[in-house]
């Protein structure tokens, strides 16, 4: 995954809290009617899945096994490979095979695993970013999940009942091949594959990822409570809330600050929910106790608490559950405790995390609690410098221990079917601390000093150990996947396309702004013929599509595609002498299938060391055209396609010279026994056709 997510969480437009209020209200009756129409009807269904049942072929194996290391790159692997330090992916490749994997155009997750699941281009599949944009207001909005509102209430004294739930629906279009398997009475179980929120419905069990929200509707805002001076608001995906209070002169005190929750739809404007939150140190001032309502845990300065229960309550007998992690990170004439974001409770979920609804509290009980979130990873608290390097691994590894966990209780339980597992720490710990592998990367810092400079093949060992355990576990007849979605680079430096645009008067601003506000809120549409939003993509200000748009359709829009097209072909950043963009794509050209026209029109294929700047991920005009990228998140993959493969190991070899992401889904199917639809684009992996035929190429 990648990245994950290299916008601000302010900018994920996730599900509003008010859904999860509803939810929650609803969830448990919901929950149980459901079981037990699931009982009453599983006859029936049996019989349903008999019938529609297609003749297929043998299948040539009883288990596929996926683990997906979301961006480990083809480039440190070989090298790990020749020093000897990856035994086991060497175990692997001698038995089956090893190759490089070609991503999707773009080359960031959402869109890859959309296109690995589906066998399918955006085109057919409808993720073209992390990111699109609304029409109307030209603001972003999640490329993935529609959420919609509630409208009607019934008023009962002064509390109101919302009548229904807000729509929540998944916007990936063409079927993933776990629900075709699943028509055919395969089972899949599918934990954290992103781009599937909500759940899809199918024979098998998921768990979702990618863009589950926190609990306030966020894809993941950290809170810093502290008693120093507020000062400037986060840039990314945090909040500051004020400490008060003070100690007793012999270093015992107790501070008092306010937990703002999800809103309360139970009463008219939907104020927000609230928590109190009480710390109360010891004398060494090391110590103490934190309490959230009714809930008291230890804390010790610098070690964070395990996952701890905060409700909300909204009305009597309604509330809403999240859990945290916490950290006391400064004690003495300042008192400072972070707050990971507020994940769903997984054995109450707010809102639907999981197919079946209560596979989720499942794994609860069977593993205890575990983050939801969908970008569960808080890179933004690194970021902001509010969490140290040591505290980002710890909580990394930790979700990656929970899936670990999910993963191996699942492969003991699969008799016959699929099991697909990504692991998003590969592709989180590279965007924080390729800081230490590139010399020339302005944020490195002093490397030789750093504790973690050796993060990375650390990370890649442990991915080794992962597969050596699967490997282990491996029955007869069953084919082991171990792949990537995209490989990694170094992000030394941004380009804010919104700014060149601006310079070369193809944006303009509103009369006496400066373009420094967020969201291109300064920008005049009635004067721009081009802009950007997300992470890879840029678009025309088309008439007839955007709201204020000024481009004519056809020859005009041709016209200027090729007019901007040549002048960012090898755009050059003359401060380094380097070429920031290597090539400008015209999507109208790459991309085919009925959701093309929702595709940006420019994909931009960045260079090596380059990656659209913050500013510009944040529809900041503001600014020059290239600047040095400070920040610990110092690696990427959001550039050209064809600069960062993924990996493919397989416990058999494949007959494909060239194998891509797209040709899983297909080659899934094709193992046991079925046709792929005609919407897949992908290639099987292996010869089926000579294998049936048998060597001397009889039927």
């Amino acid at each position: 995954m990648a990245v994950a997510a290299a916008v601000p969480a302010v900018a994920y437009v996730g599900p509003g809290a008010g859904f999860a209020l509803v939810s929650s209200f609803l969830v448990i009756f919901v929950t149980l009617i459901l079981a037990l129409v699931s009982l009453l009807i599983w006859p029936i269904r049996t019989l349903w899945r008999v019938l529609r049942r297609t003749r297929r072929a043998k299948p040539t194996i009883r288990r596929l096994i996926v683990v997906g290391l979301d961006g480990q790159d083809p480039r440190l692997t070989d090298r790990f490979l020749a020093e000897g330090k990856l035994p086991n992916f060497q175990r692997l490749a001698e038995a089956g095979c090893y190759s490089k994997l070609r991503t999707t155009f773009p080359s960031v997750s959402p869109v890859a695993w959309s296109s690995f699941s589906t066998g399918a281009n955006p085109a057919k599949h409808n993720i073209f970013d992390f990111l699109d944009r609304d029409l109307r207001t030209y603001l972003p909005t999640l490329s993935s999940t529609h959420i919609g509102s509630v409208d009607r209430f019934l008023k009962i004294g002064k509390y109101r009942l919302p009548l229904g739930k807000p729509e929540l629906r998944l916007l990936r279009k063409s079927k993933p091949f776990w629900t075709i398997l699943g028509e055919q009475n395969i089972w899949s179980t599918i934990l954290r594959v992103p781009i599937t929120f909500p759940p899809d419905r199918f024979y098998g069990a998921q768990l979702a990822a990618m863009c589950v929200p926190d609990l306030l509707g966020t894809q993941g805002t950290f809170l810093l409570f502290t008693t120093r001076p507020t000062g400037e608001k986060f840039k990314e995906g945090g909040m500051r809330v004020p400490l008060t209070g003070d100690t007793d002169g012999n270093g015992n005190g107790r501070y008092e600050a306010t937990i703002e929750g999800p809103e309360n739809l139970f009463l008219e404007d939907s104020p927000t929910m609230t928590l109190p939150l009480v710390i109360d140190l010891n004398g060494d001032g090391e110590r103490g106790q934190v309490t959230l309502g009714k809930e008291t845990v230890e804390l010790e300065r610098g070690k964070l608490t395990d996952w701890v229960t905060m409700s909300f309550r909204a009305a009597p007998g309604v509330k809403v559950n999240g859990i945290c992690r916490m950290l006391l990170t400064e004690t003495g004439e300042h008192v400072s405790l972070y707050m990971t974001p507020i994940s769903l409770d997984p054995e109450n979920p707010a809102m639907p995390i999981s197919h079946p609804n209560y596979y989720s509290t499942y794994l609860a009980k069977l593993i205890g609690p575990y983050s939801a979130l969908g970008l569960a990873e808080d890179t933004w608290a690194l970021n902001e410098g509010v969490i140290d390097d040591s505290t980002f691994l710890e909580l990394t590894y930790d979700i990656d221990d929970e899936r670990e966990k999910m993963f191996f209780a699942a492969m003991d339980r699969l008799r016959m079917g699929s099991l697909v597992c990504v692991f998003d720490g590969t592709d989180r710990i590279q965007h924080m601390f390729w800081r230490y592998l590139d010399p020339d990367h302005p944020a490195g810092g002093d490397r030789d000093q750093a504790e973690h400079k050796d993060a990375i093949e650390k990370l890649y060992l442990r991915n080794d150990r992962l597969v050596g355990k699967v490997m282990d576990r491996l029955r007869d007849g069953d084919l082991l996947m171990v792949l990537s979605d995209h490989g990694f680079t170094s992000f030394r430096r941004g380009i804010n396309l919104n700014s060149w645009l601006l310079a070369n008067g193809y944006l303009k601003l509103k009369e006496g702004a400066d373009g420094a506000a967020e969201w291109l809120r300064d920008v005049d549409w009635s004067g721009t013929r081009a802009y950007a939003v997300g992470l890879t993509g840029m678009f025309l200000n088309l008439e007839g599509r955007e709201s204020e748009g000024v481009v004519k359709p056809g020859e005009e829009a041709t016209a200027l595609k090729a007019e901007l097209i040549a002048k960012l072909n090898g755009l050059e950043d003359e401060e380094k002498g380097e070429i920031g963009i290597t090539e400008v794509f015209d999507t109208a050209e790459i991309y085919h299938g009925p959701y093309k026209g929702n595709a940006p029109d420019f994909l931009i294929g960045y260079n090596s060391g380059y990656r659209t700047s913050w500013d510009c991920a944040t529809g900041v005009v503001a600014g020059p055209v290239f600047e040095d990228n400070v920040k610990a998140w110092s690696g990427d993959h959001c550039v050209d396609p064809r600069q960062v493969p993924g990996v493919f190991f397989c416990s058999r070899p494949i007959d494909s010279e060239d194998p891509a992401l797209i040709d899983v889904a297909p080659t899934a199917l094709e193992l046991f026994g079925l046709e792929p639809p005609a919407h897949m684009e992908g290639r099987s992996l292996f010869d089926t056709a000579q294998a049936k035929r048998g060597p001397g190429g009889e039927s």
